[in-house]
């Protein structure tokens, strides 16, 4: 019996992303806009793939070839012919519904791997009476050979993403390790290139250790070629080792990519949209970081716009070494209501970051009003959708230049409705006013963590030509009460300073200032709250905190000691925080389940949390932000750390708290999102129902123009890669 956090359950929730509303109001031209947008999106997605597993993508393309032939009301039939039971369909249904949400066979939210939750022999009976196989039997028996063994391995390294013994990569090669992870971003600094959208690859030549860095790029030579001035490209030596970058990562799929996003320029509503695709464009096709760092100077120029987007390598949390960018596009549309109260949030943003526990030093010199605004998302590709953004990452754009918000109106509507009876660890008292109040102090919550969060906290930085953004011979570091003594140097950068830990830390201290600011009577009053509704979306927003704290020990691998995912990594720093507190402020016992079975609560006390949690937070957060503003990485990672200890002495025992949470866990649900389609003039939105059959309808649609040279492409740069992971 597979142990249930490696499967996907047959209940596991599944919602449709209701955006038909929003996409009705959209003018002609921006509904092009929209759909050339999301094309691009969908192909750059697909790039996900490659950068999950050595097997997702042909799994993918298994999965594809299959359901293009035979939907998955008619597979049922062909499935009760070999012998698969309802429930056992359901579960490859399943599976195949969690493949394609989460753009590959691991899980977008704690990296742990899933497999099918039925007999391997039921599954490939299946796939061999399939109308796919049966009409390429040959094509078909080599796709399930190349995937077959790896859909249902869980040896130690593949039950989770990480690197060398730790898990599993397609970062990096199979034989690298954090050394060769450290090395390259030494080497990546000193040519002033950024790690976002390149992959390592180490080789052995000869005896001699060489690294190939390559970029994600539609062009694939090496040299300068028309429309680029210079290239990164070339041979090196660093540190006594060679290191070779090379162009033409994911080639076809940025070819698709640029192709789309040049069919949206024709739509734009204004020059800073074209300039902005135009600049994507550059990024996508030579593989220039810094073009995209151009196109997202034009992307924040761009205040208030209707269709929403952003697309790129973005996110570095699934990379190990926390440098990488993991591809990601969305399109979503404005809803201009909830978008009214965050601009108010905006607008009383310099007064609320004054309150900020940190010494005015340590806060950015100017705050750059950035937008923020609810969107209903049209199209998100790439592996999770988040409930809130706040984008760009560039650290060098968000110090001095500005950034954008963004909460995912149609996304919070659905993705945290709680039954009652699937509530966990909370007395029988706190649950209705959790299901009544979740809602609301969850938009207070990413209001707050994206914009004053994310949005806060200058860096000091020592630039090329040695100028400092800071007076190091005034500015005092409050931990010490001496003058500041370290910072960033040349083209350091937080990412590349604090790697491993850098985005843990920084949702940490996004939290943290959601917590903290919660507190605020106006910020209540800007969401609509006040009186007893207020103090219970106070309390209901730190008890929120508390429980994700104790659910994210689903997200802790003890035989590595390692955090698959950041966010739940900080909230249990969190409530190891505001358990330290004690004076009763939060208590966490554990108890016999109703069933028998091992259970535990948490209990807040609501009295406490303006005076014994407030002053936790602040001491916790003021030391947050000097380590990062110092770069600190040191004392930042002894901190961090420490609160990060997941053991079994002490007053809790959270290794085995750890196996209640997995007793009890709910699976994360999987979203349903609509096609757009041209017909002649005009764009129409293809909706789907709520189910893995929906789901998996919305992917088999999603690709149908070029269905067998877009899978071809796919396996062709898998197999490229094959012998780089043994």
């Amino acid at each position: 019996m597979v142990d249930s956090q490696y499967y996907l359950p047959n209940d596991i929730g599944i919602s449709a992303l209701d955006c038909r509303e929003a996409f009705r109001l959209l003018s002609p031209q921006e509904k092009m806009y929209a759909h050339y947008l999301s094309r691009a999106s969908w192909y750059g997605g697909l790039v996900v793939l490659l950068q999950t597993s050595p097997e997702s993508a042909n799994i993918f393309v298994l999965l594809q070839r299959i359901f293009r032939k035979e939907t998955p009301e008619e597979l049922e039939k062909v499935a009760a012919t070999v012998g698969l039971s309802s429930e056992e369909y359901k579960a490859f249904l399943v599976y195949a519904a969690g493949l394609y949400a989460n753009m590959g066979n691991y899980k977008s939210f704690g990296d742990t791997k899933f497999v099918p939750n039925l007999p391997k022999d039921k599954l490939e009976a299946l796939v061999r009476a399939s109308q796919a196989f049966q009409e390429k039997p040959v094509e078909m028996e080599a796709l399930w050979n190349s995937s077959s063994t790896l859909i249902y391995s869980l040896e130690d390294r593949q039950k989770q993403l990480g690197l060398g013994d730790k898990g599993i990569t397609t970062y990096f090669s199979g034989n690298c390790t954090l050394e060769d992870a450290e090395l390259a971003q030494r080497f990546l600094d000193s040519k002033k290139l950024s790690a976002y959208n390149t992959r390592l690859f180490k080789r052995n030549d000869g005896g001699k250790v060489c690294y190939e860095v390559r970029l994600a790029s539609a062009v694939q030579k090496d040299c300068a070629v028309d429309g680029e001035k210079e290239t990164s490209c070339g041979t090196f030596t660093f540190e006594d080792k060679e290191f070779i970058v090379k162009r033409g990562d994911y080639c076809p799929l940025m070819e698709k990519v640029c192709f789309y996003l040049q069919q949206a320029e024709a739509y734009a509503a204004n020059e800073n949209q074209q300039k902005m695709l135009e600049q994507y464009r550059h990024s996508f096709n030579f593989g220039s970081v810094e073009s995209h760092k151009e196109g997202s100077r034009f992307w924040i120029k761009d205040k208030g716009p209707i269709v929403e987007s952003y697309i790129g390598f973005i996110e570095s949390y699934r990379d190990p070494f926390g440098s990488r960018g993991e591809f990601e596009g969305f399109v979503a549309v404005v809803n201009k209501a909830m978008s009214e109260r965050f601009t108010k949030l905006v607008s009383s943003a310099e007064v609320l970051l004054s309150e900020l526990p940190w010494p005015q030093e340590f806060e950015k010199d100017t705050f750059l009003k950035p937008d923020f605004t609810s969107l209903d998302v049209l199209t998100f590709a790439g592996s999770g959708i988040p409930a809130g953004i706040n984008i760009p990452n560039y650290d060098d754009i968000r110090q001095s230049e500005g950034f954008k918000n963004v909460s995912l109106g149609n996304v919070l509507a659905v993705a945290y409705a709680t039954q009652k009876e699937k509530l966990t660890f909370l007395k029988e008292e706190d649950k209705d006013l959790f299901i009544k109040w979740k809602g609301p102090s969850f938009e207070v919550q990413v209001g707050l963590h994206e914009l004053l969060g994310h949005g806060s906290g200058k860096l000091f930085v020592q630039d090329h030509k040695g100028k400092l953004n800071f007076n190091k011979d005034k500015v005092i570091n409050p931990e010490t009460g001496e003058l500041v003594s370290s910072w960033y140097q040349g083209s350091e950068t937080w990412d590349s300073k604090f790697s491993t830990i850098a985005s843990s830390y920084e949702e940490c201290r996004a939290e943290c200032v959601g917590l903290y600011l919660c507190l605020n009577k106006e910020v209540l009053r800007i969401f609509g709250l006040e009186g007893q509704d207020a103090e219970d979306v106070v309390y209901i927003n730190w008890l929120s905190m508390v429980r994700a704290g104790l659910l994210g020990l689903e997200f802790y691998t003890p035989e590595s000691k390692n955090w698959r995912q950041a966010h739940m990594q900080a909230r249990f720093v969190i409530l190891r925080v505001l358990l330290e507190a004690g004076e009763g402020l939060v208590g966490l016992k554990e108890v016999v389940g109703h069933d028998g079975k091992p259970d535990a609560q948490i209990t807040l006390d609501r009295t406490k949390i303006h005076t014994v949690g407030k002053h936790a937070i602040q001491r916790f957060l003021c030391k947050l932000q000097v380590f990062k503003s110092t770069a600190d990485v040191e004392g930042g990672r002894a901190l961090y750390d420490g609160y990060s200890s997941v053991g079994d002495s002490g007053a809790n025992n959270f290794l085995r708290l750890r196996e209640t949470v997995l007793l009890r866990k709910e699976a994360r649900k999987m979203f349903v999102q609509a096609n757009t389609k041209v017909n002649g003039d005009h764009v129409e939105l293809v909706e789907y129902e709520s189910s893995a059959a929906g789901l998996i309808r919305s992917f088999t649609e999603r690709f149908q123009e070029d269905a067998d040279q877009l899978e071809a492409d796919l396996l062709e740069l898998s197999k490229k890669d094959t012998p780089c992971w043994c």
